[in-house]
């Protein structure tokens, strides 16, 4: 295997790959306005949908960012689309109940069918595509449980899955290294790049007032709405959408309570031959496993290059350290690309919750939604689209995420120092199938 040096490009970019169609664009905006109806903090997926929505219902609207728009996750994820729910039914139904449980799940599939119908209705070219999901077993036994799930129905709720047995795999996926897996057809992908700038299109088009490099240092209440400090001026708002996710701070204390923000890493590789593409990847699915610290990974849009990523470090900010940890994983699971080098590298901060689980809601004008535990390409337009609706008043806050319980830890305030002794211990899990 080629040495850490070797491993890149001579071109390498510590930056999205996706960034070099979409660069982040700059704003013409030096301050933000003193006055607006909804004052949105994020400038994300999440954000920019509800934005779409309070502005297309007649309200003053102004979207404000701490980096350049859509800097953060949203235009550094994989660009895979799934119906967004981890937990299982079965774990659900105890939780909740039946009918809660069939109501979350009825949510991710509908958080899926939104951006494919916002995509259609708005004309945003982003290589979407439903292509499907082969999400691999990384040991025998959770092949078995794999096959048991995907023989069980729920109401409301059907994945039309089929399970591949470890001798068919390779008509999925070039690769000895899974017991098999399932194949989830419903799921897709797109260019997350392309995606955000088309949605910022759609936003601005609304009459959406958008100002990057402005961050938010204190959102205040009065008797009339919000008044939001920030770099480039105060603005005084009568509602305030947070829309922060993996990147919230200080500036909302109950909410950084019950999120976890974790790295989540990313490479893509140079070009790779046709044939070498074709034969290790013979479908355009997305792919995943069953680890608990997951690896996802995809060809891109063009099948030029692999786009891998996963959970390798804890708190390496480094990209040219953190990418060769993620082609070690790479080579793995395909041996003939160990000569292949890394032409880009980034990461980016995902938020989960302590019940894997979104949410989202409003405290007197202060609406929130965030915690989409590394599904948020499709679960973030649609509750952000909810908020929206919600604090226009167009319809009330339905959603299923807004009516459970939003969990909490003690000891917990935004700094997770669990975090080194929990991704061991999932490690060690990994490694002997507990």
């Amino acid at each position: 295997m080629p040495d850490r040096d070797a491993l890149f490009t001579p071109e390498f970019k510590p930056a999205p790959w996706w960034w070099e169609t979409s660069p982040r664009p700059t704003e013409d905006l030096s301050n933000v306005p003193q006055d607006t109806d909804v004052l949105v903090v994020g400038a994300g997926y999440t954000g920019l949908h509800a934005a779409v929505q309070t502005a297309r219902a007649g309200l003053a609207t102004v979207v404000i960012d701490a980096q350049a728009l859509g800097w953060g996750c949203s235009t550094r994820n994989g660009g895979q689309i799934s119906t967004s729910v981890k937990p299982s039914f079965d774990r659900l139904r105890q939780h909740y109940g039946h009918e809660t449980a069939v109501s979350i799940l009825k949510e991710g599939q509908a958080s899926l069918d939104h951006v494919a119908t916002f995509v259609r209705d708005e004309k945003i070219d982003c290589d979407l595509r439903i292509v499907g999901r082969f999400h691999g077993a990384h040991t025998a036994k959770q092949y078995d449980t794999l096959a048991r799930e995907c023989g069980r129905t729920h109401p409301g709720f059907e994945t039309d899955a089929w399970m591949v047995p470890r001798d068919q795999q390779r008509s999925e996926l070039g690769t000895d290294a899974y017991f098999g897996g399932i194949v989830y057809p419903k799921h897709g992908s797109v260019d997350p790049g392309k995606y955000h700038a088309g949605l910022l299109r759609v936003a601005k088009s609304a009459g959406v007032q958008t100002v990057g490099n402005c961050a938010a240092g204190a959102v205040i209440r009065s008797k009339d709405g919000f008044t939001v400090e920030t770099t480039k001026g105060s603005v005084r708002a009568s509602k305030v959408i947070i829309a922060t996710n993996g990147y919230t701070g200080a500036l909302t204390p109950w909410q950084r309570r019950r999120v976890i923000p974790i790295g989540s890493y990313m490479i893509a590789t140079e070009n790779i031959p046709a044939e070498l593409m074709d034969r290790l990847f013979p479908t355009d699915r997305i792919l995943s496993d069953t680890r608990r610290l997951v690896y996802y990974y995809r060809p891109s849009p063009d099948r030029s290059r692999i786009l891998f990523g996963g959970r390798v470090s804890l708190r390496e900010t480094d990209p040219r350290r953190s990418g060769p940890k993620l082609h070690t994983e790479l080579v793995r699971l395909f041996p003939e690309l160990a000569e292949t080098r890394i032409s880009h590298s980034w990461a980016g901060t995902v938020a989960f919750t302590f019940d894997t689980l979104m949410h989202c809601g409003e405290d007197n004008g202060l609406f929130y939604a965030l915690g989409y535990c590394g599904s948020g390409v499709g679960m973030a337009g649609y509750l952000g689209s909810k908020l929206g609706l919600a604090a226009a008043g167009v319809e009330e806050q339905t959603s299923t995420f807004s009516q459970i319980e939003f969990p909490k830890r003690p000891l917990y305030y935004g700094v997770p120092w669990f975090l080194a002794p929990s991704v061991a211990w999932y490690r060690l899990r990994d490694h002997l199938d507990l």
